[in-house]
């Protein structure tokens, strides 16, 4: 009978162990995930950001340039301005393809990284 007790004290601790070890695995595992995760949003938005002073400047000098083609420097950025609005409403017209194709892909990356990691 104290031979019974004694086993079932050792699984009820190994059990014990077995759970705080499942939930300390499940906690590096959120860490993992979201370290990588954020480390992936500064990195792109630290290409968006380098990107965007590119496109900045290089849209000043065009519009310079275009402007003295022109005659006059403000013709270059009404250019400039209306070929950026154009561009906004192509991309306004063609938003839900964009978006469906973001969103599978993304499905997609979490379905393989899900089952990448079992």
């Amino acid at each position: 009978m104290e031979d019974k007790k004694i086993l079932i004290e050792e699984l009820f601790e190994k059990a014990i162990a077995y759970g705080e070890t499942s939930i300390e695995l499940v906690k590096l595992k959120v860490v993992d995930k979201s370290s990588s995760l954020i480390s992936s949003i500064i990195s792109r938005l630290i290409l968006l950001l380098v990107f965007l002073m590119f496109l900045v400047i290089f849209s000043i000098g065009i519009s310079l340039w275009i402007g003295e083609l022109m005659g006059e420097i403000y013709y270059g950025f009404m250019v400039v301005a209306a070929f950026y609005l154009f561009l906004a409403l192509l991309l306004i017209l063609i938003h839900t393809s964009i978006k469906r194709k973001l969103v599978n892909a993304i499905i997609t990356l979490l379905t393989h990284q899900h089952a990448k990691h079992q």
